[in-house]
């Protein structure tokens, strides 16, 4: 567990503006004089009387109290070591007061399998700001699902963090745009004396993911100058499916017997005029598993016979990339005078990974040459549809199809700070630069190639269907490695973003009340911010030319913004026991939305009646501009299931009566893009709370939170547009209500909805596609609890001891689509659950001269069935529960080593017999399984 401290009471001008101004984007973040890291430790081990005023996030104003209005939690470098994690994701992930999902490395198929993201209160990826040093970064190049963009924590160096600072609750009027759940401040090394290197090197017990990384950290100072450095290094191998007997095969599906498992076809040939019945030239067994032995026959339904199976294609994915990646810092710092002091902040990341969804297929349902997928054969002499998968040992063996990523990023910052008006104030200016590239190569078949291969050359046309004569010899073969490559070719896809901001701040006391000073800080802003996301030009619907990729859809965009900033805030003591804090933000935006500007403000309340006792409440408002990739993206289209629920009502069925009838719920093409005329999302953030130190060394504190967001901006779900378009088309909703056919909202969802038409037996009005594209549309309220416990106890003959736990319960999780549309449950509904309705995490740390051990671990709550319906009501599943342990050795007074166990007990996902979606268990879980890890640490002096 991460402990909570508590403590005792390319726009010219622009960018012309920018340089001349010499602005700073930092504020006061983390610039102090001594290492970040060594002052929160000495503030863990001194009382408050002897804490020099520090800023902490969530304000700019120094104090000499931690704990504030809103709840901070800091994770420190020692900790991420102690406990075992390997990344910043990992243990930033492990806070309890991070309770939604987010798509990850089992989402091969997604749009940003290699990035890493944070989910702050269930909101999103975009709904917590995340900054460096107190300053906002690029955002990874390409959007998160295809929609919005955030920041990729994956390329951010262990090596050279000093804390990690998260605000839980709206901080718009301190931080501007995005801070709506919260903010996540990631504060590096800065005045590092000394030289050490650490390796270490770790494995799965499951197999797969050998991993390495090492490390170099150090600092020189000089009597006016500073300089501190840190080099990483890290290297982790694959893990496919394969690999874990979980699963590694479709009859791991936990919903029926083993024996009863459907899998995907492996090969078919469907005859669409006798009923569907597979087509065999030489006998299902001679063309299933008697040519390709990674194929089964198997039996789904008795009238359509034996059907050819691929039991084992999941095992052909990845659930690990492969990584290796090199990351560097630098910070220096030089004194002209005791108030004049000039900074220098420069990183840097290089990253490469290999990653792999499965195996290709072929289906002629996703080739525009057929008409729905079907052709006519003169051979076979009937309309024929045709589904192929391939297997490793016919591509080159695993890996051998894997997509390639190049990533480079880097963050340059300058500037000045000091002191005036008789060191009453500190000011600092700072200009900086951000910027991460993207290069990615996936290998796919082209279209034409490949149907030529299998088909041939199109005939002539009968009755509206193409003809094609299938070459049964090659379709009904294994192909060779050097076939199969002659149709695949490397799809590339380029993107980049960028962001060059600066600001002035200034911050210090005001004048004297009789209960304290009031201190004040201001700040003022300007920021530019750019993307450019190009994808292959044959992936584009747009796309007419020759070789078009098959089965592969991308999106393109690219736009500019820029951002200028004024802020205020006040610490007000109106009694020596009640402290009041206000801030107010004006953030104007120069864009192609509707945006313009959006000022926010806060207010927060500290009343401490006793030395050992904190009650604190804030109340603030917050917004987000729209993502860049909401407003700038080009059509692109999308494969998607969809359940047909007007043809599903039209035919006299319900809802719940079809949803899994493939007659009802198939694949269809979309298309999406972006929408200039969006808005700001606004929110309204609360937080109620208590910090009591009950005696020295225990305290506890809770807290209360509420974040309520207005106009977010979404795409219109295909389950909400399909129900409206069914009440248009039908005249009447599912309780049989009237709905107005001619309104303009039946208007708009039906005119988004293109259908076939009815034309028997081959038709029967099914959906051809549909367009998206994000609106303002839904309202977002969460209400939950924190509470976090810290104990430290000393003794003298069994060592020193560190306890603490969080836990995080989200009381409500609502959302309405739109206006109008109800309240949905996103917290308990099974059908739209995404997010842990608990967290819990705790930590144990022991030393006792040269040696430290830490046990540690995190609780994720109990989860409705994946398939729970509103007629079945079972046991919830269980909670999961992972414990970690950790052991260090002081070899020598330079040389330590420690030995790490993450997973401890090998947990893998809760048993849900529901779940009938591979990987047959919710995506959130991982299947990586005990991992072990071996480390040395060196300190040159």
């Amino acid at each position: 567990m991460i402990n909570r401290c508590t403590y005792s009471l390319r726009r010219q001008p622009l960018t012309a503006a920018i340089l001349t101004t010499l602005l700073f984007t930092g504020a006061a973040f983390a610039q102090e004089t001594t290492d970040a890291g060594a002052q929160e430790a000495q503030a863990q081990a001194e009382p408050q009387e002897n804490l020099d005023r520090i800023v902490v996030t969530g304000s700019r104003i120094k104090r000499a109290e931690v704990e504030g209005p809103a709840p901070v939690t800091i994770v420190t470098a020692d900790q991420i070591e102690k406990e075992g994690y390997a990344t910043v994701y990992d243990a930033l992930n492990s806070l309890s007061q991070f309770t939604g999902t987010v798509q990850n490395e089992l989402n091969q198929n997604g749009f940003t399998p290699n990035a890493s993201f944070l989910n702050l209160r269930g909101l999103g990826p975009g709904y917590q700001l995340v900054l460096i040093n107190g300053r906002r970064t690029a955002d990874y190049p390409l959007p998160y699902n295809s929609e919005s963009n955030a920041v990729n924590l994956a390329n951010i160096p262990a090596a050279a963090i000093s804390r990690i600072e998260v605000l839980s609750g709206g901080a718009s009027a301190i931080y501007g745009s995005d801070a709506v759940a919260g903010v996540v401040n990631i504060i590096l090394k800065t005045n590092y004396e000394g030289d050490e290197l650490n390796l270490r090197v770790g494995t799965t017990t499951r197999g797969g993911g050998d991993s390495s990384r090492l490390q170099w950290v150090g600092g020189k100072t000089g009597d006016a100058w500073s300089a501190t450095y840190a080099l990483e290094y890290q290297e982790r191998e694959e893990i496919f499916a394969s690999q874990r007997d979980f699963m590694d095969s479709y009859r791991d599906d936990p919903s029926v017997n083993p024996a009863d498992a459907l899998p995907v076809e492996g090969i078919r040939a469907r005859d669409r005029l006798a009923g569907n019945v597979r087509i065999w030239p030489n006998g299902v067994s001679a063309n299933c598993n008697g040519t390709f032995p990674e194929f089964e026959t198997f039996r789904a339904n008795p009238a359509l016979g034996d059907l050819c199976g691929y039991y084992g294609y999941p095992a052909t994915q990845q659930i690990r990339n492969s990584d290796s990646n090199i990351n560097g810092y630098f910070y220096g710092t030089y004194d002209f005078t005791d108030n004049l002091n000039a900074f220098v902040q420069i990183s840097g990341s290089q990253a490469d990974a290999k990653l792999a969804s499965g195996t290709q297929f072929w289906s002629s349902g996703l080739d525009p040459a057929f008409r729905n997928g079907i052709f006519f054969d003169p051979t076979l002499g009937t309309l024929v549809d045709l589904q192929r998968i391939f297997t490793p040992n016919e591509v080159g063996g695993f890996g051998s199809q894997q997509t390639t990523y190049r990533e480079r990023s880097f963050d340059i910052a300058a500037g000045l700070r000091g002191t005036m008006f008789d060191n009453r104030f500190d000011w600092e200016a700072t200009v900086s630069h951000a910027r991460y590239d993207l290069k990615s190569k996936q290998p796919r078949f082209l279209t034409d190639r490949i149907r030529e291969y299998f088909v041939g050359e199109q005939i002539g046309t009968i009755s509206g269907y193409p003809i094609f004569n299938l070459n049964q010899a090659r379709y009904f073969s294994p192909l060779g490695v050097d076939a199969f490559r002659s149709m695949t070719t490397n799809v590339t896809t380029d993107a980049d973003s960028s962001v060059m901001q600066g600001a002035f701040s200034v911050s210090g006391d005001l004048f004297e009340l009789p209960a304290g000073p009031v201190s004040m800080a201001a700040v003022i802003e300007a920021a530019s911010q750019e993307y450019d996301l190009q994808p292959d030009a044959r992936i584009l619907p747009s796309y007419t030319g020759p070789d078009r990729v098959y089965n592969l859809t991308g999106t393109g965009g690219g736009g500019e913004r820029d951002r200028y900033a004024l802020g205020v805030e006040f610490s007000v003591p109106v009694l020596e026991t009640l402290k009041m804090n206000l801030a107010g933000r004006y953030d104007r935006y120069d864009d192609i939305t509707s945006v313009d500007g959006a000022a926010t403000w806060s207010a927060g309340l500290e009343w401490r009646p006793f030395d050992n006792l904190l009650v604190r409440g804030s109340y603030g408002t917050s917004f987000r501009a729209p993502d860049m990739h909401y407003i700038f993206a080009q059509p692109s289209g999308f494969f998607t299931q969809v359940f047909d629920e007007y043809r599903c009502r039209r035919d006299g069925l319900t809802v719940q009566g079809c949803t899994n009838d493939p007659n009802y719920s198939y694949f269809v093409a979309g298309t999406r893009q972006g929408n200039s005329a969006l808005e700001e999302e606004k929110g309204k953030s609360t937080t109620i709370g208590v910090v009591w130190d009950i005696v020295d060394n225990l305290s506890v504190s809770v807290d209360w939170y509420k974040i309520e967001l207005e106009g977010r901006v979404q795409d219109i779900s295909t389950a909400y547009l399909l129900e409206n378009e069914a009440d248009c088309r039908l005249g009447q909703r599912r309780d049989g209500s009237s709905v107005d056919v001619n309104s303009a909202r039946c208007q708009f969802f039906t005119g988004l909805i293109t259908r076939l038409g009815v034309s028997p037996p081959f038709t029967d009005d099914e959906i051809d596609s549909y367009i998206s594209y994000p609106f303002n549309q839904s309202s977002v309220v969460t209400r939950g609890i924190d509470a976090t416990v810290r104990y430290s106890l000393d003794t003298d003959r069994f060592g020193n001891y560190d306890f603490s736990l969080g836990w995080t319960h989200v009381l409500a999780l609502n959302e309405e689509e739109f206006p109008g549309s109800g309240i949905q449950d996103e917290r308990d509904d099974p059908r739209r659950q995404l997010n842990f309705r608990s967290r819990l995490n705790w930590s144990v740390q022991w030393e006792r001269g040269d040696w430290q051990a830490n046990v540690n671990g995190y609780r994720q709550g109990s989860q409705i069935p994946w398939n729970d319906l509103a007629d079945r009501a079972p046991d919830r599943i269980a909670p999961t529960i992972i414990w970690n342990a950790g052991l260090q050795k002081k070899i020598t007074d330079k040389m330590t080593i420690g030995f790490a166990v993450q997973n401890l007990f090998d947990k893998i996902a809760p048993s849900d017999d529901t779940n009938n979606s591979y990987p047959f268990f919710w995506g959130s879980y991982s299947p990586i399984g005990r991992e072990v890890f071996a480390n040395i640490n060196y300190k040159f002096n």
